[in-house]
């Protein structure tokens, strides 16, 4: 693997470990439902799309909505609000890369989610 990639890996697993310790340390109280949504959400990605799938996390689960929009906004050069910017914005192309970006970050927040977080009741 070229290290230009493994060094955009690192990135996303340390953003990712972050994230989890933020919840860890600062939101005890949702840790359990951070743990199980984590889980849910690529599915929701891949059937619902990106977009509706972060208004859903805007309106529910607002600390991986920020997780999630901090990151991916980043890598994908979103002027403001990520959720704004993928309807109103970006192309199809973007949107794609925005999708993939997400669903790539998403799967260390699972990984460190799981091994750092309680497991409590299922959403």
């Amino acid at each position: 693997m070229p290290s230009a990639l493994r060094t955009l890996e690192q990135e996303r697993a340390k953003h990712a470990w972050d994230c989890v310790q933020e919840v860890k340390d600062k939101h005890k109280h949702i840790a359990d439902g951070y743990r199980a949504i984590v889980a849910k959400v690529p599915s929701l990605i891949v059937t619902n799309g990106l977009g509706q799938t972060l208004a859903f996390l805007k309106a529910k689960h607002e600390v991986l909505y920020r997780h999630l929009t901090d990151w991916v906004g980043k890598k994908v050069n979103a002027n403001g609000d990520l959720l704004n910017w993928l309807l109103n914005t970006a192309t199809s192309q973007q949107y794609r890369l925005a999708t993939m970006e997400a669903l790539r970050l998403l799967q260390w927040l699972k990984r460190f989610a799981e091994a750092e977080l309680p497991k409590g009741r299922e959403e």
